[in-house]
Parts: structure tokens; C-alpha cells; sequence
């Protein structure tokens, strides 16, 4: 099990805003080492600049299976295997009716929703394997067990995301584990899209982020293709 007590080294798609800031932040704050990915580089050199190493943030899009390949090479060679992995970073479409949603909108969805948590796992699973051990947690949604009008792009992918995590549970080897995670209605610029000003009412990522991440934390091989 992983326990909280003792140094983690994270990985965080989409870390420079939202639950991914949040968590970096309090991964960070608690002692732990992060390396994460964003695709503004203003936002990068910002966070770089805020945590410098032994973290390390770096512009990545997770879309891009080459920038992601040469992204997870530079990781591995300066610090082994991680942890923890946290696929977080997501799009959410503008809502409304599937008919109306332009195509290439649709494929931005699509691309860095499930093609970006795949080629996150495709270059760091064989090095957790090696070592025996490690968590990939994969951010998925309500949505994603559940739907609602006007996000299907959005409900599509998390439908996904279920459905890849307990596949990829069904091929893990013993000590490693991966889970389907997600994090309720947190007020971020995503849910903003979707509920407007309503958001407000919802809960801070940062507060979000104290109790999330020590759940991440106690996460191990007994939690292996859960839904949480």
C-alpha cells in the first residue's frame, strides 16, 4: 500500500490548472516530488519557477504521443519509474447537442481525453512493471457512469476512461494497480463551461485537493480496477 508517510514520486497530466494545480501543490506541500505537464508554457515556467527541482514541469500535450514519448524517456532516465500516476488532464466541450458539435472540436475531445491517457500509460507502464510496483489512476467522471444533454463528446470519453481502466486492471501484473477516479463537482474553468456561474457553488480545488490526495495516497494493489 501506499502509504502517505512515506516520499512519492508523482506524475500530474494537465497540471497547470484546476484539480491538477491543486494537487500538485498539495503533493508538493506535503513533501513529495512532481513532475507534471501542461500545454501553456507560461503556465509551465510559472510552476517551474514556483517548484524548482528535484520537481520539474515540462510543456507537454499529452495528444502528441511523440511529445509524451520524449517527455516520459527524460523522466525515466532522471529518476526511475513513479509512483503515482495521475491522468488528469482533460478537455470538456462547449455544451451543446451532439449534432451541433463541430468535428474538429470533437477530435480535440476524443484526443487528449483517451488518446492522451493512452499514450501516458504506453510509455510509463513497462518501467512501473520492471520495477514491480505503482499506481495509474485514471480521472474519469459521473459523467463518465452517467450521462447528461448537451456534453456527449464529454460523457463519451469518460464512458471510455471506465472501460479502459478495468481492461488494463484484467493485464497489470501483481503490485501494480489502476483505478478509474472520480472527483466529484469541484468549481474549475471546466465545469465552468458546463454550468456556467453556477459553479461557484461547488467546492475550491484547493480544498478539494486536501482530501483527494490522501486518498490517492492509500491507493494500492488490493484497489486494481475499481471505479472510485
Amino acid at each position: 500500500m501506499m502509504g502517505a508517510e512515506k516520499t512519492r514520486r508523482v506524475v500530474i497530466t494537465g497540471a497547470t490548472r484546476g484539480l491538477g494545480r491543486a494537487m500538485a501543490d498539495e503533493f508538493i506541500r506535503r513533501g513529495h516530488t512532481v513532475a507534471g505537464c501542461g500545454r501553456s508554457p507560461s503556465m509551465i515556467e510559472n510552476l517551474a519557477r514556483q517548484y524548482p527541482a528535484p520537481h520539474r514541469f515540462d510543456v507537454v500535450d499529452v495528444a502528441d504521443d511523440v511529445q509524451v514519448a520524449d517527455w516520459t524517456r527524460n523522466l525515466l532516465d532522471a529518476s526511475g519509474a513513479p509512483d503515482l500516476v495521475l491522468n488528469n488532464a482533460a478537455l470538456a466541450n462547449p455544451c451543446v447537442p451532439l449534432w451541433e458539435v463541430p468535428p474538429d472540436e470533437f477530435s480535440d475531445v476524443i484526443d487528449v481525453n483517451i488518446k492522451g491517457v493512452y499514450h501516458v500509460i504506453r510509455h510509463f507502464v513497462p518501467a512501473m512493471i520492471e520495477r514491480g510496483t505503482g499506481v495509474i489512476v485514471n480521472f474519469s467522471s459521473e459523467w463518465g457512469r452517467s450521462t447528461s444533454p448537451e456534453v456527449a463528446p464529454y460523457c463519451t470519453t469518460k464512458w471510455a476512461i471506465e472501460g479502459l481502466t478495468r481492461a488494463l486492471a484484467q493485464e497489470l501484473p501483481n503490485g501494480l494497480a489502476t483505478v478509474a477516479y472520480s472527483p466529484g463537482i469541484i468549481d474549475t474553468d471546466m465545469l465552468r463551461i458546463c454550468f456556467g456561474a453556477e459553479a461557484a457553488n461547488h467546492i475550491k480545488p484547493e480544498d478539494w485537493a486536501k482530501e483527494s490526495v490522501t486518498q490517492l495516497l492509500e491507493l494500492g494493489p488490493r484497489d486494481n480496477g475499481r471505479s472510485l
